[in-house]
C-alpha cells in the first residue's frame, strides 16, 4: 500500500510555498520604501493556493515545430499592484511602510504556523511507519 503525499500532507506543503513568495514581495516593497516610482505589490493567497492546489500550469508558446514543449508545473501566484491607501508624496512611490511590516510579520505568523502544521503531519507519519 503506498502512501498519497497529497492526502497525507493536505493543503499545507502548498501554504508554505505561497506564503514565502509572499514574503519575497513584501521584503521587495520594504526594501523599496524610498525608491521614487516604487509601486507595492501583493499577492492574492487565496488565488494562488488554488492555483498551486489545482495542479495549474503555465504553457510556453512555440515559434517552431521543432521546438520543444515546456511546461512550468507550479504556479506560485501573480504579483499585483497594491491599491494605496495613502496619498502620494509627490516622488510616485506607493508604499506604505507601517502597512507592510504588518502585512510581514501577519505572514510570517501564518507561515510558521503552516510550518509547525506540515511538522506535525511529519511527525504523524513517522509514528505510522513504526507502528507507534
Amino acid at each position: 500500500m503506498s502512501i498519497s503525499f497529497d492526502k497525507a500532507l493536505g493543503v499545507h506543503q502548498y501554504t508554505v510555498g505561497v506564503r514565502g513568495k509572499r514574503a519575497e514581495t513584501l521584503a521587495s516593497n520594504l526594501a523599496n520604501a524610498n525608491t521614487p516610482g516604487y509601486k507595492a505589490k501583493d499577492i492574492d493567497f487565496k488565488r494562488a493556493l488554488n492555483a498551486a492546489t489545482s495542479g495549474a500550469t503555465v504553457g510556453l508558446s512555440r515559434t517552431n515545430g521543432r521546438h520543444i514543449a515546456a511546461s512550468s508545473s507550479h504556479v506560485m501566484g501573480e504579483q499585483k499592484y497594491r491599491v494605496p491607501t495613502q496619498p502620494d508624496t509627490g516622488d510616485g512611490n506607493t508604499v506604505d511602510a507601517q502597512l507592510e511590516q504588518n502585512l510581514f510579520m501577519q505572514n510570517a505568523i501564518e507561515y510558521q504556523a503552516s510550518l509547525d502544521f506540515l511538522g506535525s503531519k511529519f511527525k504523524n507519519l513517522s509514528k505510522a511507519l513504526k507502528g507507534e
